[in-house]
């Protein structure tokens, strides 16, 4: 019996060993990720049974059967008969991360545990102050971006511009749930007026939402006034003036605008351009722009490159020192462009020093003296001055040697001492005689102190020859020595006063004959000018010329036009001179006088002021000896002579007049038709009878006015004008000659030039 329930307990269990194989899991639940939203699907699938399956999440049992009334978001998807028992969840939610197990209780089964992680995006993320922050400029500042209620915590990353920034701190926090966290990010910048307008942004990301969320924050920067200072022109000379321009931006906007020079203030500058003439001050007082607004002002200054001459700035001053010590002489000059500086000793141009400094080393008396310090600015100025370095030591005597006096008369010697310190003593020794001062006979010493030295005096009374035969001995002391000059006394000559009085009264009467004949001469000059034509329009050129027919003395011609005008003046001038000594007496400055009866009426209403027409007095001839041939009562006329204007607008021809005692002058004909059906007025000097050196008849020549045409311009003559209508008939004017009895005709012509 005892063995039976063996057998039976040994089946029973057989039995029951191939029934568990059989019911098994062939899928479990595995761990997932789902997005917040989204739907998720867990599997399980039995083999081999027909019971009872439910889920658990975190050990609570959601219910059985296929819905699961209590969970309306999740159900069981498959068919029994497959053994398919998955949980599905829809719109997941932060309530659905858990851990969720699959069990088959009948077979006493469970699955293993699966992890549901829900996926959380975080909210938008904000940035503090956005949209716009307004800071200052200078002032350091913490943007501060929030990433919230994100799974996991969100990852914030900061761009400027849309380029990446890095250096943020970043910090999160976990929120009540356990589950959701809340990021931080804080990006330190330091704003600036660049920064105005300037656009940061912020992006959070987490495994919900790779692209992440974005948001953006503009800058608005209040700052001081930016300033630039300009000057205008750049370089400038000293007085010349300049344009100082102040340009400015600022946020707020700007409230006004101060100048100083020279941290003085300019009251009358107030707007952003300050134009003033500048000076050499420019060169070292800055000139300043302040611009403010609400958050501060802003000052900037600058320097005028102004070039001006040199100025001093530190002046030398004397220097007294002793013999054998060491001499600095300070200098200092301000120019610009960069000057250059020079030492000399006065009365030498070597150079000492190129420095502000002249160092001197171990000083001898031979050092003492003036020294000039001078500056030079090439192309702008020179400066300089003047220091005396004075060298303690025994007196230095720098007296003549040799000195005069004249005989008889009150003589002086001189003794000069201009060392430093003054002498306190100073002798005169000669022969068996001393004297320091006072007087001894003919002889008086007198002290005298000058700026540069002390000049002590010996004045003799009556000097005799013995004082020319004596040495003198002048010695000074002072507190370093003596010091000794040796000085002969000569006698000086003197000329008598009737001999410098004489030469004086003559050499005034040459000067007083000089300056009367110079004034003759300038008189007759000025009148012959003005002889025979007066121009009145200062466009008109009127020239009298010589000219020889072409068929007669071609070679004369060519001589003529080679020698110019003011040749032949000159030649006019002094002939009379050369020629004949009673026409030297005849030339005198009165007789010029009667030129002026010969002015001409104006035939050309202005053009031409020639009196061609008017009655005209009797006139002279000149004997001209060195031209008179051998038989009596020949008279051989000398070849014309020009006299010219001082204007330089006239040149005419004319004969020179002889003595009046040779002639007997008679009146000229009236004007008439010239010989030939030449109707142009004439001037003749006619021929004078009653006087052996002036026969009758054809040996003078009649003098003619008139124009003629020169031979190198193919014009037609000048047509004349006759403003009263008597001389209507006039068509030329010419001065015209007959054959002279020297064997040649010379035809004159007047050119005019407009």
């Amino acid at each position: 019996m005892r063995s039976l329930l063996i057998l039976l307990c040994l089946l029973s269990a057989a039995g029951t060993r191939g029934q568990a194989v059989q019911t098994r899991f062939v899928e479990e639940p595995e761990d997932q990720t789902v997005v917040a939203g989204h739907r998720i699907v867990l599997s399980c699938v039995v083999l081999n049974y027909s019971g009872i399956v439910q889920w658990t999440k975190d050990g609570l049992a959601l219910g059985m059967g296929q819905g699961l009334k209590a969970w309306p978001r999740y159900r069981i998807v498959g068919t029994a008969d497959s053994g398919q028992y998955n949980l599905e969840i829809s719109d997941a939610e932060l309530s659905d991360d858990a851990v969720y197990e699959c069990q088959a209780t009948e077979a006493a089964l469970r699955s293993r545990r699966a992890k549901l992680t829900v996926l959380i995006p975080p909210e938008d993320p904000t940035i503090d102050g956005a949209p716009e922050i307004l800071l200052r400029a200078g002032t350091p500042y913490n943007l501060t971006c929030r990433a919230r209620s994100a799974k996991p915590a969100a990852t914030i990353v900061w761009y400027r511009d849309g380029l990446q920034q890095d250096g943020a701190v970043t910090s999160t926090e976990v929120l009540a749930d356990g589950k959701r966290e809340t990021t931080t990010s804080q990006l330190a910048i330091n704003p600036t007026d660049l920064d105005i307008g300037r656009v940061f942004s912020c992006r959070s990301i987490n495994d919900a939402i790779p692209a992440g969320k974005e948001t953006f924050v503009k800058l608005n920067v209040h700052h001081p006034p930016t300033v630039t200072l300009s000057i205008q022109p750049q370089t400038v000379q000293e007085g010349e003036r300049v344009v100082f321009t102040c340009m400015a931006t600022a946020n707020p906007e700007i409230r006004g605008y101060r100048w100083a020079k020279g941290g003085v203030i300019i009251e009358d500058a107030k707007e952003n351009k300050y134009d003033t003439q500048v000076d050499y001050t420019f060169f070292t007082e800055p000139v300043s722009c302040e611009v403010h607004n609400d958050i501060g002002s802003t000052n900037v200054s600058t320097l005028v490159d102004v070039h001006f001459a040199p100025r001093i700035v530190v002046d030398p001053k004397p220097t007294i020192t002793d013999i054998g010590s060491d001499v600095t002489l300070t200098c200092v000059w301000s120019g610009n462009p960069p000057l250059t500086l020079t030492w000399t000793k006065k009365e030498s141009n070597m150079v000492l020093s190129n420095s502000n400094q002249l160092y001197l080393k171990s000083v001898t008396q031979a050092d003492a003296g003036q020294y000039i310090c001078k500056a030079i600015v090439p192309r702008i100025g020179v400066g300089e001055r003047e220091v005396t370095l004075y060298v303690n030591g025994p007196p230095i005597i720098s007296s003549e040697a040799v000195q005069y006096a004249v005989r008889g008369d009150r003589g002086k010697v001189e003794c000069f001492i201009g060392s430093t310190p003054p002498p306190d003593r100073i002798a005169w020794a000669w022969k068996e005689n001393i004297l320091e001062a006072g007087t001894l006979e003919r002889y008086t010493v007198e002290r005298t102190n000058t700026g540069s030295g002390v000049l002590s005096t010996l004045t003799i009374n009556n000097v005799m020859d013995a004082d020319f035969q004596t040495r003198y001995n002048c010695t000074a002391w002072n507190s370093f020595g003596p010091g000794t000059a040796i000085i002969q006394l000569e006698e000086k000559e003197v000329l008598p006063v009737g001999i410098i009085a004489g030469a004086t009264i003559g050499a005034s009467i040459l000067v007083i004959s000089f300056l009367v004949a110079l004034a003759c001469f300038l008189y007759r000059r000025r009148k012959g000018s003005r002889k025979d034509v007066t121009l009145r329009k200062l466009d008109i050129k009127v020239e009298t010329v010589n000219r020889e027919p072409l068929t007669l003395h071609t070679d004369r011609e060519e001589d003529t036009a080679s020698v110019s005008t003011a040749t032949r003046v000159m030649k006019a001038i002094y002939s009379s001179f050369k020629d004949d000594v009673d026409l030297k007496q005849d030339l005198r400055c009165d007789t010029i006088d009667t030129r002026e009866e010969y002015e001409l009426k104006d035939p050309t209403n202005g053009y031409y002021n020639v009196r061609a027409h008017e009655d005209r007095p009797s006139s002279r001839a000149v004997l001209y000896p060195d031209y008179r041939a051998p038989g009596p009562g020949r008279f051989d006329t000398r070849p014309p002579s020009r006299l010219s204007h001082s204007s330089g607008y006239a040149q005419l021809s004319t004969y020179s007049r002889g003595p009046a005692a040779e002639y007997t002058p008679e009146p000229a004909p009236a004007p008439g038709p010239a010989p030939g059906g030449d109707t142009a007025s004439q001037l003749s000097y006619e021929n004078y009878g009653g006087h052996a050196a002036f026969p009758a008849g054809a040996a003078y020549p009649t003098y003619r006015l008139g124009y003629g045409q020169p031979p190198s311009m193919e014009r037609a003559p000048y047509d004349a004008y006759d403003p009263m209508g008597k001389y209507s008939s006039a068509t030329r004017f010419s001065y015209t000659s007959q054959h002279s009895d020297y064997g040649q005709r010379f035809q004159q012509r007047m050119q005019t030039h407009v």
